[in-house]
């Protein structure tokens, strides 16, 4: 799978980058985005990590903060990591989308860049303004599916009719609530089961629990069945939906 990666500065869009983070790893597989503070394991050494993710990405993202231009000097400093993995993302032929990170952050301007990074200033950029998040995360991603073929395909595979549209799992003893969700294979579609002190059983079939079910005994054949034993207080209903009948036990 390709990365998306992420390219800010430390102290200025870092909040911005960790947002683009969790909601790309939230739509297209959290292994996804590229973010150096979070995907290079410690001790690991960072420069090698950095160019190895840069060059098997799919695109790269330059967050753009309120203070990013104020960094000139750092910005023509050959040895600057967000300058140098931009130049990289250019020298590799991958795209660079500009996210203006803040309401009143402006676009760049050709003036007030470095040579090197001149045609940033060219380049359609998308804007992440906390107060509607939601809204401007979700079009970035739109932009990303739309650009990233690969993506597009992870995303569709969650619909119904894709790869990822059945779900199957098992749980041993549980002590507490128990929740499925989404389509089970079986008779029990969206069970949620909590409290249970004692038997519990949902779907077709049988269940005997410390009961007196004897083999060549007689039992009942219909819609439902309750058998008390032992002292109990209060009342006790059950509506059958239709007549049963008392047959032999052939078993």
């Amino acid at each position: 799978m390709a990365d998306v990666f992420i390219n800010y500065r430390t102290g200025d869009g870092n909040e911005a980058a960790a947002l683009i983070d969790n909601e790309l790893s939230h739509r297209f597989g959290r292994n996804l985005a590229f973010r150096a503070s979070k995907s290079i394991p410690p001790g690991t050494p960072y420069p090698d990590a950095l160019v190895t993710s840069l060059r098997r990405s799919a695109l790269l993202l330059a967050v753009i903060g309120a203070d990013w231009i104020n960094f000139r000097e750092r910005l023509r400093d050959p040895e600057d990591w967000v300058r140098k993995e931009i130049l990289l993302a250019f020298e590799c032929g991958l795209p660079v989308i500009p996210v203006l990170a803040g309401r009143t952050t402006g676009r760049l301007k050709k003036g007030d860049l470095p040579d090197a990074l001149a045609r940033l200033a060219d380049l359609q950029s998308v804007r992440l303004d906390t107060q509607s998040a939601e809204a401007d995360l979700k079009r970035l991603g739109d932009v990303i599916a739309e650009m990233v073929p690969e993506l597009h395909d992870v995303e569709n595979a969650d619909l119904p009719g894709g790869d990822l549209d059945t779900v199957s799992n098992s749980t041993g003893d549980v002590l507490g609530t128990a929740v499925q969700s989404r389509d089970v294979t079986g008779d029990v579609v969206g069970t949620v089961i909590k409290g249970a002190s004692g038997p519990v059983h949902s779907g077709n079939g049988n269940i005997y629990q410390n009961s007196r079910h004897q083999s060549g005994g007689r039992h009942y054949s219909g819609d439902g069945m309750t058998v008390v034993e032992g002292d109990q207080q209060g009342g006790i209903q059950h509506r059958f939906g239709g007549r049963g009948r008392y047959e032999d036990d052939v078993r």
